[in-house]
């Protein structure tokens, strides 16, 4: 047998994994190529991939120990809603948790108060919410409901339970679910079509990602932080550059994170343009991970304990992309823009666009200045805040409180947060909150004046009543400045928990190292450990339990469709053209419209924060508000990126509904391509001078002819040669016969579940709690009852 070549982590997820793996994947590496091929995470791609050449099937609980599949109650209605017309089932309810986060109020709640209308009068939040408890009772999912002492956002609660494990495949229609990649899981974000697939079949078919390493060595400076080391190497890297890479952190500087450290890193991978993050596990995460309620758990853990040590990268092993930062260039930081990558020193000032080399770099600059009211030369200290967010699935765990209040503690017992700020402090999960008071942290906090209030995702997506106002300026520990995010008009600053703390004292943004931090003499303890939490489910939850119990879902034989599909084959007509760099999902639709439980009437939504003014609601001279363009069916933009951002399919759906059936641009957000093809849509990539070409034929009115078969574009009644394109062939293939992806993989229902039976033999941790018992998830619940929607 030759010697195995070198392999990253990832690849080593499959060769270990499988009984031939090693044969495989080393005529894979040997191949004459440059990106390296990724079955690695593929458990029954081997079986499947002649059903779908070119891609993998990811059998997502072949690599998960109890669960792999987060749902909320925002990116799944519709997706119940195609298992019923369908008549399917959820193939792997142990391997499924469900909680609400998004849309939940965060308000305090008073004791019994048992009904969300006392909390939110917004009907369609609480419409929302109690579309994903009927979806749970009726197909039999655990659920932590608001009554439930482990209710949080899902990026949380899954770590906090052992609910994420090393080695996993994790997936939730949320597009932080790189979050979980700090444990060493292949975890990402998906579209609603997808948790349907996943739902249905516990399998998900993905294209191959290209290996990139980011190695970081050296000690952090006094004030620096993972947030600060993750907004630094977005701004080094770009926000599209990780497209199409899964990201590997790597180094002496990462190695000395803590796990919470960690996921804050990973979490904001998406921020770079990857889907997905990860970090090699080790004695840091095993400690984490050792007896958490869904962590196995004796001679079981010894067993996975001795297969996670071997997911780690072997030394020579070849990355298609390599960053290698050092340390010490990393400084306290913050974005003064509307894009993660526009981030600076604390110490620094706010560029000046015209400094930048790229035109549309520097068009991105201007119109994030303009949004911002900021002019270049300002000193970031300088800046006034009118209100503190901290929070989010990014910040929102009991360490980054913590380093809240520490500069809280150290600005003085006098300490308060400066006149005409809002602060607010919201905690990840019910547990962190719970924790948070038993060390007194949350008495730190409202002494000062901030707001302890519940779990949620709250201000970081601004669905419920957490909003920011227009024209208000956040300091805010969140994942997201895009326009919008927080609300309407409003203006976000990312930056880490100690820097939000400090900005909320001072009122403006400030380097945290002005405070220097003394342990306080009082009772308030600040190092009592997660693990030594309030006991679980000390309290009634509203947890969904029935008491008999579940049959195990089996495929059974599909149809070959569950309707007729929509197809796509030739396209005609005018093409608006746009001229947004990094046009993300929040610009494409804003968060108030996620609210919907179904998939249409969104098109009065579409880009509405570009076509209204948004503090009078009056229209704006948009280009799809003007004639021809009110008619377009295709967009062409000139810049790249376009649909960076959330999972959220919403955006595809809106761009349908208005009746856009192609999109062309130099790059996509990765999750936003997948939801266009799952919608029967056309993303076409090409390059920048091609896209600005078509872009002037679409201000002169052209009409564009896209044909999907011969897979070129024309321009209607001109000579000229054609602009030829490629699209993935299965996925082209789907588009042209409105072929469903679920029937076609439930057919392959009996490899599957073989390899499950084979999988359950070798591995038995990969299994949900309940699955031997033919149950869902096994989650202890002290009572039963449920909000009362």
């Amino acid at each position: 047998m030759l010697p195995r070549p070198p392999i990253t982590a990832l690849q080593y997820l499959v060769h270990s994994r499988h009984e031939q793996a090693p044969d495989a994947l080393r005529q894979d590496l040997e191949r004459p190529r440059r990106v390296r091929a990724r079955r690695r995470m593929g458990s029954t791609s081997s079986t499947l991939t002649g059903t779908y050449p070119g891609d993998c099937i990811f059998d997502l609980d072949s690599f998960t120990c109890d669960i792999s599949h987060l749902v909320h109650e925002v990116s799944s209605p519709q997706a119940f809603d195609g298992l019923r017309a369908a008549g399917r089932v959820v193939r792997r309810p142990d391997c499924t948790l469900a909680t609400v986060d998004h849309n939940v109020p965060t308000a305090p709640r008073g004791k019994g108060v048992r009904e969300l209308r006392a909390l939110s009068a917004d009907p369609e939040s609480r419409a929302q919410c109690a579309a994903l408890e009927t979806n749970v009772k009726e197909f039999g999912l655990s659920y932590f409901g608001l009554q439930d002492k482990r209710q949080g956002i899902v990026h949380v609660i899954g770590p906090e339970q052992g609910f994420t494990l090393p080695g996993i495949t994790c997936v939730c229609g949320d597009s932080h679910t790189s979050t979980h990649g700090a444990f060493g899981a292949l975890a990402f974000g998906i579209g609603t079509s997808e948790v349907e697939h996943v739902l249905a079949t516990q399998t998900i078919l993905q294209k191959k990602s290209k290996n990139m390493r980011v190695n970081v060595e050296g000690e952090l400076l006094e004030g620096v932080n993972s947030k600060d080391v993750v907004l630094h190497i977005i701004g080094v890297i770009g926000a599209s550059g990780g497209n199409g890479c899964v990201i590997e952190y790597s180094g002496s500087t990462i190695r000395g994170l803590s796990m919470e450290a960690r996921m804050s890193v990973c979490n904001m991978s998406i921020e770079a343009g990857s889907r997905a993050g990860m970090i090699a596990p080790d004695e840091t995460t095993f400690a984490y991970l050792k007896n958490r309620p869904l962590a196995p758990q004796g001679e079981i853990w010894d067993h996975a304990e001795a297969y996670w040590r071997t997911l780690k990268s072997d030394e020579g092993a070849k990355f298609d992309v390599e960053v290698n930062i050092s340390a010490s260039d990393i400084g306290p930081s913050v974005t003064w823009g509307t894009s993660p990558q526009d981030v600076v020193p604390i110490t620094g000032t706010v560029p000046d666009p015209a400094t930048f080399s790229n035109p549309d770099r520097r068009k991105a600059a201007e119109r994030s200045l303009e949004y911002m009211g900021l002019v270049p030369g300002t000193p970031m200290e300088s800046i006034k805040v009118d209100n503190v967010f901290i929070g989010s699935c990014t910040n929102g765990r009991l360490e980054d409180l913590r380093s809240a209040a520490n500069i809280v503690l150290a600005a003085g017992a006098d300490a308060s947060v400066a006149p005409g700020v809002r602060a607010m402090v919201v905690p990840g999960s019910s547990l962190v909150k719970r924790q948070a008071e038993a060390e007194g942290l949350d008495a730190v906090f409202r002494r000062a004046g901030f707001e302890w209030r519940e779990a949620g995702c709250s201000m970081c997506i601004g669905m419920n009543e957490d909003q920011l106002r227009a024209g208000k300026r956040c300091a805010s520990t969140s994942n997201r400045n895009f326009e919008g995010r927080q609300g309407a008009g409003g203006r976000t600053h990312l930056m880490s928990p100690a820097m939000a703390a400090a900005a909320a004292i001072r009122g403006t943004l400030t380097d945290v190292r002005q405070f220097h931090y003394a342990p306080p003499k009082s009772t308030i303890n600040l190092d009592t450990p997660l693990a030594e939490r309030v006991a679980e489910g000390a309290e009634p939850t509203d947890i969904v339990q029935e008491s008999a119990p579940l049959p195990i879902r089996q495929p059974g034989k599909a149809p070959s469709s569950s309707a007729p599909g929509k197809v796509f084959r030739v396209l005609k007509g005018i093409a608006a053209p746009m001229y947004v760099e990094n046009m993300d999902t929040d610009m494409i639709l804003p968060k108030q419209y996620l609210k919907t439980i179904v998939r249409t009437g969104l098109a009065s939504g579409l880009f509405y924060n570009l076509r209204n003014d948004v503090n009078t609601g009056a229209p704006l001279d948009f280009i799809l508000d003007r004639p021809p363009y009110d008619q377009a069916k295709i967009i062409v933009s000139t810049g790249k990126n376009f649909g960076c951002g959330s999972s959220r399919e919403h955006a595809a759906w809106s761009l349908d509904d208005f009746g856009i059936r192609c999109i062309i641009a130099p790059s996509f957000g990765e999750i936003f391509r997948n939801n266009c093809l799952q919608n029967c849509m056309l993303p076409i990539e090409l390059s920048d001078e091609v896209c600005r070409a078509l872009a002037r034929d679409a201000e002169a009115g052209i009409e564009l002819v896209v044909d999907l078969e011969r897979e070129e574009i024309t321009r209607a009644g001109h000579d000229g040669d054609p602009i030829r394109f490629k699209t993935d062939p299965f996925r082209r293939g789907c588009l042209l016969d409105g072929f469903d992806d679920i029937a076609a993989t439930m057919l392959n229902g009996d490899a599957i579940a073989d390899f499950e039976r084979r999988r359950t033999e070798n591995w038995p941790w990969l299994d949900g709690a309940g699955y031997t018992a033919g149950q869902k998830l096994e989650v202890k619940s002290h009572g039963q009852g449920s909000m009362e929607w």
